[in-house]
């Protein structure tokens, strides 16, 4: 079987080749993203590995072999499922690779937002020390931590928070109104926005997703709110964000994820200073980072082999159970 990685800026593949020498198949390695390029490079491919590509009902079409697209990743927005699903073409993620380091990244986000380190850092490495403009600062004690979307990421989110001494409230579509959602008092989005001193963000990218953080949403927002994202930047009206930022409507903002990624350097957000932000890295630690590599490729040669692999986003193109609850819920990363 001819397995190609269409592209990826990892800086090494040896993962991948360990798989792949142990299932006897045919490891391609390119780097393109741009449609005729990807088709090029794939050519008589059975299963496609794909990291930033967009895989559309148009590539699928003139890759007809292909049996699988694998993402290195959770999210599959980049993904044309529907048209997948028609093709026979089974779409496969890693759902819970990074739970721990995002989780991690997540709260460590929230922290550095509420003692403000990155701006008493900046500012004293300006030869300065901001007192007064990151006064006032509570104890985390009591704080209401607030998750949208309590999936895999969100409910390690939510454990470490409650083991801090926040106090952890919730919202998920999937737990309709149910008072309580997976040991956390549930409310609705309303009540999450109103409520919570620090809103973390878990949710995967979809139409109903998509802004859902926008002016009206921040509007409702605390003036001591701190929100942070690590889940898919079109989630936030990163334009509303800047603005209630430098009207001081919420207290901080601290983001992993944007709607252009890298940020260039002369975008305004980053001149506003209650503002911190990482590039797309909370999934990253050593453990995390040769798990996704791994199972990537382990899904591809699985379904390219007859076999049904651990997980699968569309599971009825091989009649299989579905395997992802992370991606069940529309409020989850």
């Amino acid at each position: 079987m001819r397995i190609v990685i269409t592209d990826c800026d990892h800086d090494a593949f040896d993962e991948e080749r360990a798989v792949v020498a142990a299932t006897g198949d045919e490891l391609i390695i390119a780097n393109a993203t741009d449609p005729a390029s990807l088709i090029a490079n794939a050519a008589g491919a059975d299963a496609l590995v794909v990291q930033y590509a967009t895989i559309t009902a148009e590539i699928l079409d003139a890759l007809p072999q292909v049996r699988v697209v694998s993402r290195y990743g959770v999210g599959v927005d980049s993904v044309d499922i529907p048209a997948a699903t028609a093709r026979g073409v089974a779409v496969c993620n890693v759902p819970d690779y990074g739970t721990e380091a995002v989780s991690d990244h997540a709260i460590a986000l929230a922290l550095n937002a509420a003692r403000e380190v990155s701006r008493l850092d900046r500012g004293l490495r300006a030869g300065k020390v901001d007192f007064p403009g990151v006064r006032p600062m509570h104890l985390i004690g009591d704080r209401v931590f607030g998750i949208l979307g309590l999936g895999l990421i969100g409910s390690a989110t939510a454990r470490k928070a409650a083991g801090l001494g926040y106090q952890v409230i919730c919202h998920d579509i999937a737990a309709g109104d149910a008072p309580e959602f997976r040991g956390y008092p549930h409310v609705s989005l309303d009540e999450l926005l109103r409520r919570s001193q620090v809103l973390s963000i878990h949710t995967p990218l979809t139409d109903l997703t998509r802004h859902i953080i926008d002016a009206e949403a921040l509007a409702a927002m605390r003036p001591d709110a701190i929100l942070v994202n690590t889940a898919r930047g079109p989630i936030v009206d990163t334009a509303a964000l800047g603005e209630a930022l430098r009207t001081g409507q919420i207290r901080g903002a601290a983001l992993d994820v944007t709607g252009t990624e890298p940020l260039p350097a002369d975008d305004p957000l980053l001149a506003i200073p209650q503002l911190t932000v990482t590039p797309h890295m909370a999934w990253y630690s050593e453990e995390s980072y040769g798990e996704l590599k791994r199972r990537t490729v382990e899904n591809a040669a699985d379904v390219a082999a007859g076999r049904i692999p651990r997980n699968i986003v569309n599971p009825e193109v091989l009649g299989a159970p579905g395997r992802n609850h992370e991606l069940t819920s529309t409020t989850a990363r």
